[in-house]
Order: structure tokens, then sequence, then C-alpha cells
């Protein structure tokens, strides 16, 4: 059940911008972040929620979108997200936040995914514009952007092929494909055997 969980939980780039995402729907997800794992419990996170589409489309030109596809400049009107959860990191907790954003964020991907829903992290922003459209006060480090939404597109899970290439793509039928590499390949035997 996890593991197709997991492999469900993909990063989708277009979706039915017309299908509303509920506040409250958003607020649950980050309940789910609330309660997963950090360290040394100061859960130094701070979440800005938007499902309003006059926002959404003030945030929208701060994010970078799908730097493999070079000549794709992301999402359509009409295939833009639904809503948007923005990751801050409260440096008047913590000044370094590891990797515990990360956790966080992926929390909530499952939790969209259980609820029929997809999303993409989006670690591309510009920083400054986004803090002057939400006015986010300087003590919160902007982390990530978590663009949420009913997905568009169709995204597949393939094997790395022999010549290396990790980069995802899209084919004729604008499938996105996203190669990953073989568990034999990630796994180092500590031994060096």
């Amino acid at each position: 059940m996890l593991g197709t969980l997991i492999r469900k939980t993909r990063s989708f780039r277009r979706f039915h911008q017309d299908t509303p995402v509920k506040l409250e729907t958003l607020r649950n997800q980050v309940n789910l972040a609330r309660q997963s794992a950090s360290a040394a419990n100061l859960q130094p996170f701070k979440y800005i929620l938007c499902c309003d589409p006059e926002l959404n489309a003030q945030i929208f030109p701060s994010l970078g979108w799908a730097g493999y596809l070079r000549d794709w400049g992301g999402p359509a009107e009409g295939e833009r997200p639904a809503a948007y959860i923005v990751i801050l990191g409260d440096t008047t907790i913590r000044k370094d936040f590891g990797c515990d954003h990360g956790i966080a964020a992926q929390s909530i991907m499952l939790g969209l995914t259980e609820q029929g829903l997809g999303g993409c992290m989006i670690g591309s922003i510009k920083r400054d514009a986004l803090r002057e459209t939400l006015g986010i006060p300087a003590q919160y480090e902007i982390l990530l952007v978590l663009a949420i939404g009913s997905p568009k597109e169709t995204v597949v899970l393939e094997d790395v092929g022999s010549e290396g290439d990790i980069r995802y793509y899209r084919d004729e039928q604008d499938v996105h494909h996203v190669p990953k590499r073989l568990l034999d390949d990630v796994i180092i035997d500590a031994r060096g055997v």
C-alpha cells in the first residue's frame, strides 16, 4: 500500500486549473507535515496556504518549471496549479533547516496523492519577488513552494537506459517520462566487495 502511494506520488506540472482545491484540504496536508519528523523536534516551519485564483496568478511568475524541458515555459493558462503551499523556515527557531523541509514536503505530497490530487515541489523560486508578493517577513526563509491541483498529465516511471541519462522528458503523446536509476545502482556494499 505505501509502495503504491509512493509510486503514484509524482511531480505533476500541469493541472485542471478550474478544479478548485479547498483550504481545508491544504490545512489537512500541513497537519501531516506538522506531525512528521523534525530534527531536535524544533518544528521550525511555517506555511502559507493559497487557493485563491487571483493570488495564485501573482505567485505563478515567481516559479521556475521543469528545467530539463528547455522549450517549455511552464503550464499554460488553464493548466496552472489551483493551490500552493509555501514552506518557510523560521530563522528565530533555527538557522539551518537541513533536510527537514523535504520530509515535510513529502508528507504533504503523499497526503495529496491519497486525496486524488497531485503536486510539484518547486525549489526554483524568485524568492525576492515571492517575498514581496506575499508580504513575507524577513525572519522567514523561503524553502519550497508546492504547486497543487488535480493532475492533467500522465507521468510514468522507467528505468534509466544504458546511456545513463536521468533527464525527464515528454514523448510525442505528451506523456511525461521519469527515468529512475536501478536498485542495484544505488546500493553500495559497505565492505567494498
